[in-house]
């Protein structure tokens, strides 16, 4: 196992070089307020890369931050240009990755049989499932990604979980906080309460995974809601019930949307969700894939207050357990409104079966499931820097005998972020 992770890590550092390789080169430090300085010492000939050694005098006049990246980015440079064994021995591959030295395509280097196969695979995957008609997306030229998220959403419960009662529950808007790291075409994101950070209660929490490419986009995800909602009841016959921070209400949803771009050759999802591609000119594209999801949602009535529990005693404590398999349609845009801004919306109708689970709600539910998702996506562009908004509304309905009723989540975050 030890030896299947090492290999693993050598073929990542090997890919981001090899990317890394076509870039135009970008200076290791951009001082243009240091420009005048003539008393830096250019030391390619030397190393055999673009680092440019400079002064006492110059880094003087650096602030802090300045002076450790530059200082990093020179331990680095040293490292990876200082005197190794160069005998084309069977351990000199290994020895050329970790100075730089990376070329799957000039023969000059053998490496292993299994890393030249899977580089090899690498970019045959890379050329048929990741290519786009350049007039309309353009690659950022960067691998890496890092983002820090400040994130806002709303549960909402209408209709009827108390058979005849009809019900409004509204969470309270949860504060959250967060960062999401990409490489390549994966991306993993966590955020959490504020709550949670200052009082170690856990309120609410959501774990992102994604991997997008040109052809098709897989998003995994796992959200968990244990905070404070405001509850309208209204009996028949009765006047309505207002219950505020009622802390009964708890939410667990995990699963899977993938789903397939038609026209993956002009139209880039990543451009505006991933920020890993920039989209020239607008374009969109029909979807089509499934949604693999499951939620648990209890209301512990025994936390109302005295007067509330009469309407619901009978009812105990509901939870809807269940799972939802559903196949997908929709259509994404993407609106470029100048050189640096890009406007996404996308609309996802699903459609499918519903498995309840072990629940003591009842015996039998509708065996159909109807959902609805819609997003947008605004994204600025400057360099490699990046900020944006994006927002998602996801509807479900449920329905049967006693129980009918319409949730819905309401999600927003914005964003900056730094390609590298």
């Amino acid at each position: 196992m030890k030896q299947v992770l090492i290999i693993l890590a050598m073929m990542v550092a090997a890919m981001a070089a090899t990317a890394a390789a076509t870039d135009s080169p970008v200076p290791v430090a951009d001082l243009p307020a240091l420009a005048a300085d003539t008393a830096a010492v250019d030391t390619t000939a030397k190393t055999g890369s673009n680092f440019k050694e400079l002064n006492d005098s110059t880094l003087s006049r650096m602030n802090k931050f300045q002076q450790l990246g530059y200082r990093i980015r020179k331990g680095i440079y040293e490292k990876m240009n200082e005197p190794y064994d160069t005998v084309r021995d069977k351990g000199y591959w290994f020895r050329a990755l970790k100075h730089g030295k990376v070329d799957f395509t000039g023969g000059t280097i053998k490496y292993p049989k299994f890393i030249n196969f899977c580089y090899k695979t690498y970019k045959w995957v890379d050329r048929a499932f990741n290519s786009y008609d350049t007039a309309y997306v353009r690659g950022t030229g960067k691998n890496w990604k890092l983002m820090l998220m400040s994130n806002q959403w709303l549960d909402s419960y209408t209709g009827k979980p108390f058979d005849h009662i009809e019900s409004v529950l509204n969470s309270h808007i949860t504060a959250n906080l967060g960062a999401q790291l990409s490489f390549m075409a994966v991306s993993v994101g966590y955020t959490a309460s504020i709550t949670n950070m200052l009082q170690r209660e856990k309120v609410s929490e959501k774990i992102d995974f994604s991997f997008t490419c040109a052809r098709f986009t897989a998003e995994a995800y796992y959200y968990n809601y244990r905070g404070k909602t405001n509850v309208e009841l209204k009996p028949e016959g009765q006047p309505r019930e207002r219950i505020k921070d009622f802390t009964g209400l708890h939410r667990k949803t995990y699963g899977l949307h993938a789903y397939y771009f038609f026209n993956n050759k002009r139209y880039a999802q990543a451009a505006a969700y991933c920020y890993s591609k920039y989209q020239l000119r607008s374009a969109g594209s029909p979807l089509a894939g499934f949604n693999i999801e499951h939620h648990d949602i209890q209301i512990k009535t025994d936390e109302l207050p005295p007067q509330s529990k009469e309407y619901v005693a009978e009812f105990g404590a509901p939870r809807f357990l269940y799972n939802d398999y559903c196949l997908m349609l929709g259509y994404g845009y993407n609106f470029v409104l100048g050189r640096k801004w890009l406007l996404n919306l996308t609309a996802t109708p699903s459609f499918g079966y519903r498995q309840m689970l072990e629940t003591q709600v009842e015996d039998k539910a509708s065996s159909w499931s109807v959902n609805m998702r819609a997003r947008i996506g605004l994204v600025y562009n400057h360099k490699q820097l990046f900020a944006g908004l994006r927002g998602s509304i996801d509807n479900h309905r449920y329905h049967s005998e006693k129980h009918q009723f319409i949730y819905t989540i309401y999600d927003f975050t914005l964003l900056a972020g730094i390609r590298f």
